[in-house]
């Protein structure tokens, strides 16, 4: 399958690539040398750079931050990660991801990395919290309105109250 690598994935292409709904949004990309561990496969702590890599892009469109000098700072609280099938040299992959709940200057991301095909196989899925917090000086930032309006349309997310 011909995916373009690093450019985001609308719903309609993750469903060309078996992968099924809630996932409206995906980075593909292919598994380098550099990532393997000793044993072959992928390393532990690629699956957390992918996550990385997806949310930065993700938060951008989701009009959560435009990553300029008076945008919050986004801190990670949590991450966890689990792995289900082990992945090698060369496979292309997706990774996908949404956020599932949010408060006023938090939320939870949930994350899936997938192999594209008929349906495709999801080898790990994990999740974060991040807290965005002022550029200047102590306190939160609350997440700006358009990032929650993105939150509830795109992705489905439940507002929760603090």
């Amino acid at each position: 399958m011909d995916l373009p690598y690093h450019t985001p994935l609308p719903a309609d292409r993750l469903r060309a690539c078996g992968i099924p709904a809630p996932w409206r949004f995906g980075l593909a990309d292919r598994v380098r040398f550099g990532e393997l561990d000793a044993l072959g496969h992928v390393n532990h702590t690629a699956y957390l750079r992918w996550f990385e890599s997806f949310r930065l892009p993700f938060l951008k469109a989701r009009g959560v931050t435009d990553y300029g000098p008076n945008a919050p700072r986004l801190v990670l609280k949590q991450v966890t990660c689990t792995y289900e099938v082990e992945m090698g040299l060369g496979l292309d992959y997706v990774v996908t991801g949404r956020v599932s709940r949010f408060r006023t200057t938090s939320f939870t991301m949930d994350f899936a990395v997938w192999l594209p095909g008929k349906p495709a196989k999801r080898t790990a899925h994990g999740g974060c919290i991040v807290v965005l917090l002022n550029r200047e000086g102590a306190g939160r930032f609350p997440i700006p309105q358009i990032g929650r309006a993105a939150f509830l349309a795109e992705d489905g997310a439940e507002a929760e109250t603090p």
